[in-house]
């Protein structure tokens, strides 16, 4: 059986004063708080949730 690949995501900026979709992007990424670090699949849906929001979250590499 094939490994999955992960990607590290950590969400350092609040998303106060933020549009909505933003806020419903950090929150489908499954941040409940800030400076937190969450492992999720790495495809094409996770990548373009991060491109929508590079302003609230970093990809950690490893």
């Amino acid at each position: 059986m094939a490994e999955t690949k992960k990607i590290r995501i950590q969400y350092y900026r609040s998303k106060n004063a933020t549009p909505v979709k933003h806020k419903l992007v950090v929150k489908g990424l499954g941040f409940t708080r800030l400076n937190q670090i969450v492992e999720r699949v790495d495809n094409e849906s996770i990548r373009g949730m991060v491109k929508t929001v590079p302003h609230l979250v970093r990809i950690l590499e490893d």
